[in-house]
C-alpha cells in the first residue's frame, strides 16, 4: 500500500490564543514550510527584507500584513504575466507609448488609446486593420495583444500562413477538430501583419484550394465568442479575389466584420521613409511612396465602423 505522507497539522485559533513562548518559536521555525504550503513564495524568498522595510516604516502589525501580501500579488502577476507573454508568442516587444501616431495622422490616437481598453475583446468582438505594407499595422497587433495579455485575457499570435498551413495540414491527417480547437481557445487570436503572408498582406501569396473553407470554419466556430485581429493591404472588396470564391470570402466577411472596428492606415511606409531620408529612394512627383508598392496601386480603404 502506499505510504501516506503525513503533514503538520495547522494551529487552531484556540490554540494560538494560548500558545507558550516554545510554541510560538516553533512556529517561527516552521514558517518557511508554512509559506510554501500556501504557495506564498515571494515572501517566503523576500521575507527578511521584507520584515527590515516593515521594521524602517514602522508599520503596525495589520500595515506590515499588508506589505507582505502586496508584494506577493506583485511578484505573481508578473510571473502571470511573463508566462502568458510566452504563451502568445509574440514575435518583439511594441508598445503604444512608442507608436509614432504623428507619422501615420489618418490614424486616429484616441481610437486607438480607446481600444487599447480591449472592450471589445471582452464583448468577442474583431478588429481589422487595413492599409499599405509598412505603415505600422505589425506594431499595433503587437502592442494592443500586450494590453490585452495585461488585462488578464489570454492571446494567440501566429502568421497567416502558420494557422492556414496548420488547418490544411490537420485536414490532411484527420486532426482538424483537434486544429480548431486550439486556434478557438485563446480570446484575441492575432493574425500577424507581414509581408509575405497569405492573409495578413493578403493577395502576396496563392492560397490553398481549400484554405478559404477551413479558415471560414474557425472564423465561424470563434463568432461571437472570441475575437480576431486580422489585417490585410487589400481591401476587403477584394477579398473574393484572393480566397478564388466569392461566396467563401462574403461568408467569412459577414461573420468577421458583423461585430469589428476596422481602421484604415492611408500613410507613408516606415521602411521606405527612413531609405528616403539616408537619400536610397526619393518621393515619386505628385504623392506619398504609399501610392504605389511593388507597381501596385493603393488600397482602396474600406469603409470604417
Amino acid at each position: 500500500m502506499a505510504r501516506t505522507r503525513q503533514q503538520t497539522p495547522a494551529p487552531s485559533p484556540v490554540g494560538l490564543a494560548a500558545a507558550e513562548p516554545a510554541d510560538i518559536q516553533r512556529l517561527v521555525e516552521e514558517l518557511d514550510s508554512m509559506l510554501s504550503r500556501l504557495r506564498l513564495g515571494a515572501i517566503r524568498e523576500q521575507l527578511d527584507g521584507l520584515l527590515e522595510e516593515a521594521a524602517r516604516r514602522q508599520l503596525n502589525l495589520r500595515e506590515a500584513l499588508a506589505w507582505l501580501c502586496a508584494a506577493e500579488v506583485t511578484s505573481k502577476e508578473q510571473r502571470r504575466l511573463s508566462m502568458a507573454m510566452t504563451i502568445a508568442r509574440f514575435p518583439f516587444v511594441r508598445t503604444l507609448e512608442g507608436f509614432e501616431f504623428e507619422a501615420q495622422p489618418s490614424i486616429d490616437p484616441g481610437k486607438i488609446r480607446d481600444l487599447a481598453t480591449c472592450r471589445w475583446v471582452a464583448n468577442g468582438d474583431n478588429m481589422v486593420l487595413l492599409g499599405p505594407p509598412g505603415v505600422g499595422k505589425t506594431h499595433l497587433e503587437v502592442a494592443l495583444g500586450r494590453e490585452a495579455v495585461a488585462r488578464g485575457y489570454t492571446v494567440q499570435f501566429t502568421t497567416a500562413m502558420e494557422l492556414l498551413g496548420s488547418l490544411v495540414k490537420g485536414q490532411q491527417q484527420g486532426s482538424l477538430e483537434a486544429r480548431l480547437a486550439q486556434y478557438s481557445k485563446p480570446k484575441l487570436l492575432i493574425n500577424r501583419c507581414a509581408e509575405g503572408c497569405a492573409y495578413d498582406e493578403l493577395g502576396y501569396l496563392p492560397l490553398e484550394p481549400q484554405a478559404g473553407h477551413l479558415f471560414f470554419q474557425l472564423i465561424s466556430r470563434r463568432y461571437e465568442q472570441g475575437s480576431v485581429l486580422i489585417s490585410s493591404n487589400r481591401p476587403v472588396e477584394e477579398w473574393d479575389e484572393v480566397f478564388g470564391d466569392q461566396v467563401v470570402a462574403a461568408a467569412i466577411l459577414d461573420r468577421l466584420m458583423h461585430h469589428s472596428h476596422v481602421v484604415t492606415i492611408r500613410g507613408d511606409s516606415y521602411r521606405l521613409r527612413e531609405k528616403r531620408r539616408a537619400g536610397l529612394f526619393r518621393t515619386p512627383a505628385g504623392g506619398s511612396s504609399s501610392a504605389g508598392i511593388g507597381g501596385l496601386p493603393p488600397p482602396t480603404p474600406a469603409k470604417e465602423a
